[in-house]
């Protein structure tokens, strides 16, 4: 089974983008690995929100030829080159990803709401937050509204030079 893993960076506060959307705010480190990082996804899924607001901020992190799925209901299918846009159901889309063939690994790349609704549907394996020493004071939230708790086991973690800390974790309640 293929795992679907929420990467995200947040401020110590728990938001992974200010009140304008913005992420400026999250230091350029020269020690992330990207390229490591990266080279496990060959998949991409993202809400409607997070796509426009990595558009609007600059280069799209994935690759050509790398599969990215934006849940909207509200895009238009036919003027995103490249992407496909889901206006079904996002826990059917992540099951249907994680049991097809290959190793490759699919990348929840923002959006609490999304994170909230696959995190309570047992869809997702992993959390790795990476956690910048900055306070927003307010924003989009890691992770919006849970029916109820999720218990996570730490795994990793990691400094960074620049003062940032990234935490991994599994999702032991994650389905098969």
């Amino acid at each position: 089974m293929r795992r679907l893993r929420y990467n995200v960076a947040m401020s110590l506060d728990g938001y992974i983008a200010d009140s304008q959307e913005r992420f400026d705010w999250i230091p350029n480190d020269d020690a992330v690995d990207f390229a490591t990082l990266f080279a496990r996804v060959d998949t991409f899924v993202l809400g409607r929100r997070t796509y426009e607001t990595v558009l609007a901020n600059g280069e799209p992190p994935w690759q050509p030829g790398t599969r990215v799925y934006v849940v909207s209901r509200t895009l238009d299918e036919g003027s995103h080159e490249g992407i496909n846009i889901v206006r079904d159901d996002p826990v059917a889309l992540a099951r249907s990803l994680r049991h097809e063939a290959g190793d490759g690994e699919i990348w929840l790349f923002g959006g609490g709401q999304l994170f909230a609704e696959l995190l309570a549907a047992d869809q997702v394996d992993s959390v790795e937050l990476t956690i910048v020493p900055v306070l927003l004071g307010g924003g989009v939230p890691v992770v919006t509204h849970l029916p109820e708790r999720k218990r996570l086991e730490l795994t990793d973690s990691h400094v960074y030079p620049s003062g940032m800390m990234a935490l991994y974790y599994t999702v032991p309640s994650a389905s098969d």
